[in-house]
Order: C-alpha cells, then sequence, then structure tokens
C-alpha cells in the first residue's frame, strides 16, 4: 500500500489553489491591514492562515460525519460543490469585486473576514470533504490530502506576507489576469465535479 498519493495531492493542491487563490487575496489583505505597522500586518496574515486552516482540518476530520448526520449523499454534495465552485468560477471571470467591508480597528480582521469567509470558504470546505470521501479510507490519499491542504495555506500565507513584493512584481494587472486564469481552471473543475454528481445519481439509481 502506497503510503502517499502524488496523484490526490496534485489534485488537491491545485484545486485548493484556484478556489483559495491566495494572489487574490492581496488585494482584499492589503486594503485591511494595510495601513498597519509590518509586524502587526505580519501577525495578522499568521492568524488568518492558523483560522483557515483549523476550518478546513474541521471539516476535513468531521465533514462525512455531518453529512451522515444529514443523510446527505456524495452526489449531492459534489454536484453542490460543483454548482458553488462555477458560481466561484464566474465571480472571478467577470470581475466581480471591490466590495470589501473597511476594517474597524477594534475588530480583528485576521479572523473574519480574512480566515473565513475568504480563505476557508465554502467552495474550500465542499472541496476538501470531497476529497476526503473520495479517498475511501486509503492513507496515501488521507496523508497527501493533508500535505496538501498545508502547502496551501503556506502558499496563502507568503503571498500575505509579502503582500508589498507581490504588488510591486505583477501589478494590478497581473492579478487580474491570475485571477481570469483561476477562474477558467474552478470552471473546468466545477463541469467535472457536476458530471460526476450526475453520474453517482445514475448508478444509484
Amino acid at each position: 500500500m502506497s503510503f502517499f498519493d502524488v496523484n490526490v495531492f496534485i489534485e488537491a493542491t491545485i484545486t485548493l489553489v484556484v478556489i483559495m487563490d491566495p494572489p487574490g487575496t492581496v488585494p482584499v489583505f492589503l486594503s485591511l491591514v494595510g495601513r498597519k505597522s509590518p509586524g502587526a500586518r505580519a501577525r495578522a496574515a499568521r492568524q488568518a492562515v492558523l483560522v483557515s486552516l483549523l476550518v478546513i482540518s474541521l471539516f476535513a476530520v468531521a465533514g462525512q460525519a455531518i453529512l451522515a448526520y444529514l443523510g446527505i449523499g456524495i452526489p449531492a454534495l459534489q454536484g453542490a460543490g460543483g454548482l458553488l465552485l462555477l458560481l466561484i468560477a464566474l465571480d472571478l471571470l467577470t470581475g466581480k469585486g471591490g466590495t470589501e467591508p473597511e476594517a474597524a480597528e477594534d475588530v480583528n480582521v485576521a479572523l473574519v473576514p480574512l480566515g473565513t469567509p475568504l480563505l476557508a470558504g465554502p467552495g474550500a470546505i465542499a472541496a476538501t470533504i470531497v476529497f476526503v470521501r473520495e479517498a475511501s479510507g486509503h492513507l496515501g490519499s488521507y496523508v497527501a490530502l493533508a500535505l496538501a491542504i498545508v502547502v496551501v495555506h503556506v502558499v496563502i500565507f507568503l503571498c500575505m506576507r509579502y503582500s508589498g513584493l507581490v504588488i510591486r512584481l505583477i501589478k494590478e494587472s497581473g492579478i487580474l489576469l491570475l485571477a481570469k486564469i483561476a477562474g477558467l481552471l474552478l470552471a473546468a473543475i466545477a463541469v467535472e465535479l457536476v458530471a460526476n454528481s450526475v453520474r453517482g445519481f445514475i448508478d444509484g439509481a
């Protein structure tokens, strides 16, 4: 038995990177904490990533139990997740944004809205539950998924931590281009999830 599934790691990493969109978090992050000191920005980046990692890990561990309690099957989850991811993809492709709330000084924005729902949003949660469900008890798949989750959060932390440098390197136009590419990839993933959902319903009928 393999103790590490490379295919699951690659698929999960790409999917979560596309959904959570590390470069796309930079403008929001800077708009919320850009006026704070470098130390405060670093602390906010660290806290936001830790909150997101905690939420995603919680659903990775207990997500199936929640589904079982609610009586939700994996085809329904795949269909709902696919439609949700498609909405996120359309949002990225159409460039809707700029409505992020202003940060109040007495509110820890690293928790809300940075940690959740910006990072650990419904799309990332749904995708994580689907990957755990598809692992089907294989240790190598679980290890690969866990490592993928950690790697994605490390990438997000680096983008936030060095957000000023990222903006200077790729500029606003570069971030917009990355968002369009991410939206296209995410739309393809969403269609695949919906197709798998339909096949699941047909096979179970």
